[in-house]
């Protein structure tokens, strides 16, 4: 089964070190967009803080991913945001570390050790939620087979795009990857019914 992870809601942590407060937010993201808007509203919120420092990962083959230090020494700040994502193994997930500096410089270990703490705060607060690999498919079928297909479809967890309803009846839809082979087998000897698929 082609299974996900990632978090419900957005969530937060708080790590404090020598007079630094390391504010941490995790956020649900579906693409770059959605992480330059939270990106935005942070650094309007906390326009006061030293750095907004961030890590996402986003894709079902979690194929975009980024690490930023905005400004901290060269891997003390990203990289270790990007790990915490990574330890949890979810996808589609931001999290950004402001920090306020506190006066006492902490070093580069102890600026990892911050950022991470503080990441790995905020994603344990979070509520976490399975994600299937989906497929979209397109099923035409004549009215007659309206009560046949829908009791084949039925048993599926399916998420509808489009009912239309002309000289025939037309359904788009997600289904789990594991379920195509399924709903084939059903519909296969219902007539008047035609069904496609295509990799979502």
């Amino acid at each position: 089964m082609n299974e996900f992870f990632t978090i419900e809601a957005p969530s937060e942590g708080l790590f404090k070190e020598k007079g630094s407060k390391f504010l941490a937010y995790a956020y649900p993201v579906e693409s770059e967009a959605d992480v330059k808007n939270r990106l935005e509203e942070l650094r309007k919120q906390y326009y006061d803080a030293r750095h907004h420092c961030y890590a996402y990962i986003i894709g079902l083959k979690k194929q975009a991913y980024r690490a930023n230090d905005d400004g901290e020494p060269n891997h003390s700040a990203g990289d270790p945001i990007l790990g915490q994502i990574r330890s949890m193994n979810l996808t589609n997930c931001l999290v950004v570390v402001v920090r306020y500096f506190g006066g006492t410089k902490l070093g580069v270990g102890g600026l990892i050790a911050a950022y991470k703490t503080a990441a790995e705060e905020a994603l344990k607060q979070a509520k976490i939620r399975t994600i299937y690999s989906q497929t979209t498919f397109d099923l035409t079928f004549s009215y007659e087979a309206t009560a046949e297909v829908e009791r084949a479809l039925a048993g599926f967890d399916i998420h509808y795009l489009e009912k239309n309803y002309t000289d025939s009846c037309q359904f788009v839809g997600l289904l789990k990857d594991e379920d195509v082979p399924l709903l084939e087998a059903k519909l296969e000897l219902t007539e008047g019914v035609r069904l496609t698929f295509a990799a979502d």
